[in-house]
Formats: C-alpha cells, structure tokens, sequence
C-alpha cells in the first residue's frame, strides 16, 4: 500500500530526530544510548509507522519501556500516525548503507508471514552488529569535566592521604601501588580526584592512551559485545590502553559475568605495567556482590578513604567556589552555610550556587545572611528534618523500653539483640552513612552491621508483627 501524507527520507526522519532529542530528555544519557539510539523508522502504511530494532531482546524492552511514550510523542507531532510497529532487523546490505533499506527489505520478507513468531525467527539468523553500533567505532572514554582538575581541588585533613596518592599516580609513570582504589560516599571528592588524574597525565603526555569511564558503561559495551559477537575487539579495545580508570565500581555486585571479563581485562594491564585506578562508595571489602578474588585484586594496590568533611574544609571549599565565581563570600554567610550543609560537597556547593544566583538575578544585591536564610529555607528545612543514628538509637530504645547504653553494649540477650539489630537495619534504611560509621556508632564492625540488615529483612518476611514495628519506627523517623 502507498505511503499516505508522509516522505519517508524527509519528513519521517525530521520527526524521529526531534522525538529522539525529546526522549533523551526524559530518559536521560545513558537508557537512551542503550535502548533508543539504535531504533531506526523504517515504512508506513495504513497509519502504522514501523520501527526498526536490532535485535529481539532490545524490541521486547522497547517495547514494555517506551512503545506507548514513542506512540503518544509521535502521534501529538503527526495525527496521521495511529500506531507504532517495532520490528526486529536482520541481514545488513552493507556497513554504509542506511538503515531504512534494510528495514524495508526486512519488512517485505515478513509481510507473507507477520507473526510475531517469525519475527523472532528471522531475527536470530546470522545476525551481525552494524558497523555503527558496533563497539569498534564508538569512543571507549567519557568526557572529562574540565573544571575537576588538581588546582580546584581543596584539601583538608579529611582528604589528604587521598590527593596525595592521586597526584603521585597523575606525576609518575611507574608507580610502586597498582591499582589505586579510592573510596568515599556519596559528593565528597572521589570523581573530582579521577578526573584530575585523567587531565594532569593527558597535559604531560598527549600521547599516552586514557580511558575513563563508570562501571556501567563497562558493563553496557561488554553486553553490547555479547549481544554483537564483538567481544575480541572489546578485549582488544580495553586490554590496549596505557591507564584505564572505572568510576563506581561497586554497581558491577551481582554481575559476574562482567566481572569475570573485568578480572580478566585487570590481570592483563596489571601484568603489562599499565595503571588502573577504580573508584567506589564503599572499601574492596565491603562491596558487596563483588566475588572475592576480585575483591582481593582490587584491594592489592592502595586503598585511600576519603571522610567526610570538617568544618575547616568545608570553609575553604565555599571560599575557593566563591573566588573561582568572582563572589565576595562574607565570613558570617560561609559559617552559616559549612555548618548547615555537611554530608556533601556537591550540596554544599549547589547551595552556594543557589545563593549567588539570587543576588545576581536582583542586581547585585548584597549577599547577607538573611538572605542566605531566606533562600535556602526549603533545603534548609529538609536539613533539619534528616534522621541521624543517634535519633534512630533513641527512638528504637524508648520503643523496645531499653536505654540506648544497653543498645551499645555487648549483651547479647534477645531483648536487647533485636532491638539493636532493628537500629542497624533502620540506619542503613534511613541515613546515607557506610556500613562502617554505622557500627562504630554501636561499637561494631561492618560485617556486624550487615548481618543485622540481613537478619531483619528475612524476620520482616517471616513475623508480621515485628514487620508493623520497623513500620512503625520508620514512619515516626521520617516524620
């Protein structure tokens, strides 16, 4: 059937480009590079626009995730459309050409046998990764943020160790730890000090081979070369370069079959001299998910920790925005802020932001801490509101009527066990801090820590009443 009111080369491409800038808006980077970039409009008939995907398992996610959102964009954009077709592509004509010859040679083979069933069919023959998708032709690293370099890094007693190391991996060549592995929560500088690395080796040496990028785009290129049969060139392409740097990564836990191409790829550079620097929220130790003998691998070079930040660091950060901003901070308004805002530098960093933009957008007007007051008063309030361990230790003990001292002691006995075990659970639930700070603040370890998380879980499952309890105390917290 002829094509209605549409010109397949113009207009339909014109308004898959606009539909795709809209859904990487709302889908973010890293879903849409996943699962849209690769969608190609292929025919239309009878108010049916066709859609071309690559392969079965990306059409049945296209599918549950966005066919109704691509629908409803396309149809507000083009009322001749009334429905959308997702169709899995196969044989290529040739790496130049376009997509839509393809899908449209695809869709005359079907069209005498439109099943779903034989879509399926078809897609599993001799299928082969175009060559733009496939993982040979797309850039490995991320872009770097040119303001995370050394000289805008702050230091402080909190940091110290951490930057050291990172500069003495950024300055040599042969260095004496191999991996380094920098851990912190959530903002406090770790992503900074990896940049930084990256930038102060590419301004010594341009030619030396960098490759930074976060653990799940690892994991995204290494399914990617599963799905295209194109894993050679994916260990080619990572087991080739002069420093690989993997943000996060505590997000491959659970992962092992990339992990176990992770620990290959590790083996491989550490045996060939080549440096890696991970980054993670929590120590190789306590990651959890991650199998032990990467565990060990990543714990084999230097472990730095970065705290969190003290007041004094806290100054000198707002101090050094302000100036890199052109802003005269007063004194009494930095205080303010610093002792405010103390989980993270991002935060504290937006809200000074917040801050400058307001006196600027009403002409200059002076920045004073009324003003810093008034401001921030909805962040500020949420500040306030923010459960602290040493709340929820209250709370649990008035609830289970002990005293938080026999919650901190060794007695092991079920009525103050229990309770104990459900503060853990509640703190991991409720505040941001580490495993670790969680069991200082009972006088235990981390693994004590996590065996309480986990036993709670499993009781909630089983006993209905101490399911309405952690209910209970989770609410009156968060209220």
């Amino acid at each position: 059937m002829a094509e209605k009111g549409l010109n397949i080369d113009n207009s339909v491409h014109e308004q898959w480009g606009q539909i795709c800038s809209q859904l990487r808006g709302e889908v973010g980077e890293t879903a849409f590079d996943s699962w849209l970039k690769p969608l190609t409009p292929g025919s239309f008939s009878d108010g049916v626009m066709n859609i071309c995907v690559p392969t079965r398992f990306m059409r049945n996610w296209v599918i549950t995730h966005y066919s109704d959102r691509i629908h409803k964009i396309w149809e507000k954009k083009n009322p001749e459309i009334k429905g959308v077709n997702f169709i899995v592509q196969t044989a290529m004509e040739d790496n130049k050409g376009l997509h839509n010859s393809s899908c449209r040679s695809l869709l005359k083979k079907i069209s005498t046998s439109p099943t779903p069933q034989s879509l399926y069919k078809l897609s599993n023959n001799n299928f082969e990764a175009p060559a733009e998708f496939s993982s040979q032709n797309e850039s490995l690293s991320v872009p770097l943020n040119p303001g995370y370099t050394f000289e805008s890094f702050v230091v402080g007693k909190t940091n110290e160790f951490a930057y050291a190391a990172a500069r003495k991996v950024a300055e040599s060549r042969n260095v004496s730890f191999n991996p380094l592995f920098l851990y912190s929560g959530v903002g406090l500088g770790k992503t900074h000090l990896m940049h930084a690395i990256a930038w102060h080796i590419k301004k010594q040496d341009s030619s030396r081979n960098i490759v930074y990028l976060s653990a799940e785009k690892f994991m995204y290129k290494f399914v990617r070369a599963l799905r295209y049969k194109d894993t050679a060139a994916f260990k080619e392409q990572f087991r080739s370069v002069d420093v690989l740097m993997v943000d996060d990564v505590q997000f491959m836990g659970g992962k092992d079959t990339t992990q176990e191409e992770f620990f290959y790829t590790f083996n491989s550079l550490i045996e060939e001299g080549r440096q890696i620097i991970i980054s993670a929220d929590k120590s190789p130790a306590d990651l959890e998910g991650i199998e032990a003998r990467l565990k060990s691998r990543l714990g084999c070079g230097l472990v730095a920790d970065i705290h969190p930040t003290d007041f004094d660091l806290r100054i000198g950060i707002l101090e050094s925005k302000a100036r890199e901003l052109g802003v005269e901070l007063p004194t009494k308004v930095a205080e303010f802020l610093a002792q405010k805002i103390t989980s993270n530098i991002r935060e504290l960093e937006g809200a000074l932001r917040r801050v400058i933009a307001h006196s600027q957008l009403l002409s200059n007007k002076e920045i004073t801490l009324d003003m810093t007051q008034d401001v921030l008063k909805d962040m500020l309030r949420s500040y306030d509101r923010r459960t602290t361990i040493d709340e929820i230790q209250r709370k649990v003990a008035e609830h289970f009527n002990i005293s938080v001292k026999e919650m901190q002691s060794s007695r092991r006995a079920r009525n103050v066990a229990r309770p104990r075990q459900i503060a853990m659970y509640l703190a991991k639930q409720l505040t941001s801090r580490s495993l670790p700070e969680i069991g200082r603040k009972f006088d235990r370890d981390h693994t004590t820590v996590m065996h309480a998380v986990r036993k709670v879980e499993e009781l909630m499952m089983e006993e209905i009443s101490l399911a309405e309890n952690v209910d209970a105390l989770r609410r009156m917290l968060e209220a």
